[in-house]
């Protein structure tokens, strides 16, 4: 079912606990990090922060973005902070980076994280020539996905024809608007519920009802994407 994506011309990968596993726990600590952030910012309870947090989360797509909405707060101080993690737990997967180079066309970075953030991820994984480009929330002029004009922004910024592209992404609320723009789309689940979201805004897991802007399911990115290059 996979191979049916291989004459797209551009793959577009989503960032954290896409490109790696989100067993490895790497988000955990840019979750924490935000909360006290927050907290700090705000001079408040880390009890009260987190709870702030996650609510812009949902509302807003980021926490950062609603910081900078209600309290008109510069996005580089949250970012440099926020991402200010420990990659080493992070896999070299030069599975994933042949899976990844095997693929015909131009291979982009989404993120809904700083440009910094997703080149210490790539370059800890070791797929630092996997990728022709990265967009950033920076480039998204802080406005996140699952918003329309962060996509709009992306597809001009590279020039995509979406009819033309793929897009893998563990948020289901992140890729309808890409399917809605004709990206064909593929969930990357994991077994491991990383966020402690507000519903909503959770990641999919295993046991979820697959909405219909999903086109694609996988558990495993590089295995996935072994098969969009298999006879």
């Amino acid at each position: 079912m996979a191979a049916i994506l291989r004459p797209r011309q551009n793959w577009v990968f989503d960032l954290d606990n896409t490109l790696y596993p989100a067993e490895c726990d790497l988000f955990s600590q840019i979750d924490r990090r935000m909360t006290g952030f927050v907290a700090e910012r705000l001079s408040i309870e880390r009890e009260a922060a987190r709870v702030l947090q996650k609510q812009y989360y949902l509302n807003h797509g980021t926490t950062l973005k609603g910081m900078m909405i209600d309290h008109d707060m510069p996005p580089e101080e949250f970012l440099a902070h926020v991402h200010d993690i420990d990659y080493s737990g992070l896999p070299r997967d030069m599975r994933l980076k042949a899976a990844i180079g095997a693929l015909p066309g131009r291979k982009l970075v989404f993120t809904n994280g700083s440009r910094r953030h997703a080149e210490n991820v790539i370059q800890q994984m070791g797929l630092e020539d996997a990728f022709d480009g990265m967009f950033g929330i920076e480039d998204a002029l802080y406005e996140p996905k699952p918003a329309q004009v962060a996509f709009d922004r992306f597809v001009g910024a590279f020039d995509l024809v979406p009819s033309q592209s793929v897009f893998f992404e563990d948020l289901t609320r992140n890729l309808e608007p890409a399917h809605h723009m004709g990206f064909s789309t593929v969930l990357v689940r994991s077994a491991k519920d990383w966020s402690h979201e507000p519903e909503g805004a959770r990641p999919a897991s295993a046991d979820d009802h697959v909405p219909a802007h999903v086109h694609h399911v996988t558990d495993l990115l590089s295995e996935f994407l072994e098969q969009v290059m298999s006879e």
